[in-house]
């Protein structure tokens, strides 16, 4: 019996480390979390309406001038590019991600994965330890992104892959990320990155559209216009994948933490009724005993 008590002990010894191992991880992670929301929320408005001016853009232009970030080739080379953590204990936020870029590879792209026309970009050490498991080709340079997460890290990315783009080693280019919702909420998202995407019809009729005037001259505004919108958007990708990492951990710490105090409740009250027992088992062998000595 003092062997059982001793293990139990032992293992409410366990639970608490490990409580403080992770109440101290969720404070950290909420300290992050202010920051990287302030900055996503800050970001989002400016980023969305840069984006919707960028679709109005191509579609007003059309025809017009050549934008070479939004030519339409035949999908033969495809490069995907997957945000997600460097580090776990996140809950699902990495794994929901890797799901939803797995599965877009094999819906989407099976014939150029077959050909070996297809590449896979992970910022994120959890997303190329994944693609490397399936053994598809993975693109790794950019690993330290998220430990020096700035706009100008973000646009050296950008203008390479517009680069590449333009040079026709890839006619398609889509980005996954977890879009913020709010701590507890984190959505997957697989959106065209190139080209540029087009507005519907029916986005058409709905949007203003403007006949843009341009000055001094249009050649010159859109060229230096849409680099910098596209590199603001792949910034407010990075941002938002930040931001959801934070409020993953956050969470699942604070889960884990309620855990291992119901944990450590239910071990206590064994660890009580183990010593109720082992104590009522010596008062009646006392007993007992000297019932047989007064026999």
């Amino acid at each position: 019996m003092s062997g059982q008590l001793k293990e139990i002990r032992t293992r409410i010894a366990s639970v608490k480390s490990t409580q403080q191992i992770t109440k101290a991880m969720k404070m950290v992670s909420a300290a992050k979390l202010r920051k990287a929301q302030e900055a996503i929320l800050q970001m989002r408005p400016y980023a969305d309406k840069l984006s919707d001016l960028l679709s109005n853009m191509v579609a007003g232009l059309e025809g017009d001038v050549e934008i070479p970030q939004a030519i339409e080739r035949p999908v033969e080379k495809v490069l995907v590019i997957v945000l997600t953590s460097d580090r776990g204990l996140c809950g699902a936020f990495n794994s929901s991600i890797n799901k939803k870029a797995l599965q877009n590879i094999h819906d989407n792209y099976g014939d150029q994965l077959k050909a070996g026309n297809l590449q896979v970009m992970c910022l994120g050490k959890k997303s190329l330890e994944f693609f490397r498991r399936f053994k598809l080709p993975v693109i790794d340079d950019h690993q330290e992104i998220f430990q020096q997460l700035s706009f100008d890290n973000a646009a050296s990315i950008v203008e390479k892959i517009m680069e590449q783009f333009k040079n026709k080693e890839y006619d398609r280019v889509d980005i996954l990320y977890s879009k913020f919702k709010n701590a507890a909420t984190q959505i997957p998202v697989c959106e065209q990155y190139l080209p540029i995407a087009k507005l519907s019809g029916d986005e058409e009729e709905a949007s203003n559209k403007t006949d843009f005037i341009f000055e001094p001259d249009k050649v010159g505004i859109i060229q230096a216009l849409v680099p910098k919108i596209l590199k603001t958007q792949f910034y407010k990708y990075l941002l938002d994948s930040n931001a959801s990492e934070h409020g993953a951990r956050m969470t699942a710490m604070d889960k884990a933490t309620e855990n291992a105090n119901e944990l450590l409740g239910d071990l206590r009250l064994y660890y009580n009724r183990a010593r109720q027992a082992a104590i009522t088992t010596e008062l009646t062998e006392i007993v007992s005993g000297a019932a047989a000595l007064e026999g």
